[in-house]
């Protein structure tokens, strides 16, 4: 595969351990496990209903598992913590009164840079998913595809340790989807820890390795 590589000694690791959800009496993801170091992008694959979202949701930390585990760098990732996290819903999870680039700054807004900071670096983070010129548009006046970069450009302006995907590409053409996926590695190459969900054999050639799920348990 064309993936990057592990990282070195002192980068960031996520240890998924035998990770657990039942919805209405039915495990829609069972005993799922996985490690990556900083420097790897881990794909997750499988058939529509496989579990692929919900297992993205714990590993984001943005749900707890019924059973089983997960953290990065030997803490646990709990809901409403996401200093080092950063995430990609595959429904963009915008807000629809923000223009793009307040919805890029939300993502800033705990830390300790300055108004103007904050601007410049949302900025920069919406140029890099190529979409200059737009900030000042609200998102629901934007295409599918550029609220798609708005989320990417959010989950990519804080430099998370974590970066989680569902579905990053869906709504791109080749072009734009070769430029995002640049971008990812690019992450990756920087030392953070990419996880991304998808359909697409394209964005899967990229990764360092697949979890592939069926029925909610990895093949």
């Amino acid at each position: 595969m064309t993936g990057v590589g592990a990282g070195g000694a002192g980068r960031s690791v996520l240890t998924v351990e035998d990770v657990r959800v039942v919805r209405d009496g039915r495990a829609v993801v069972d005993q799922v496990g996985f490690a990556a170091r900083g420097g790897e992008i881990v794909g997750i694959a499988g058939p529509s209903g496989s579990g692929k979202t919900t297992l993205l949701a714990v590993v984001a930390g943005l749900s707890r598992p019924d059973t089983g585990s997960v953290l990065l760098d030997g803490a646990p990732l709990t809901p409403g913590d996401h200093r080092h996290v950063g995430v990609i819903l595959q429904g963009y999870g915008l807000v629809p009164v923000l223009t793009a680039l307040e919805n890029v700054e939300v993502a800033l807004q705990h830390g300790e840079l300055g108004s103007a900071e904050v601007a410049a670096a949302a900025r920069a983070s919406l140029s890099r998913v190529l979409l200059d010129g737009l900030g000042d548009r609200l998102v629901d006046r934007l295409s599918g595809g550029q609220q798609q970069r708005v989320a990417v450009a959010r989950a990519l302006v804080a430099r998370p340790r974590l970066l989680v995907a569902d579905e990053p590409t869906s709504e791109l053409d080749e072009a734009t989807r070769d430029h995002v996926l640049g971008e990812l590695r690019g992450e990756a190459a920087r030392g953070a820890i990419v996880v991304v969900a998808s359909h697409d054999p394209a964005v899967l050639e990229q990764c360092s390795r697949t979890v592939r799920l069926v029925a909610g348990r990895a093949a």
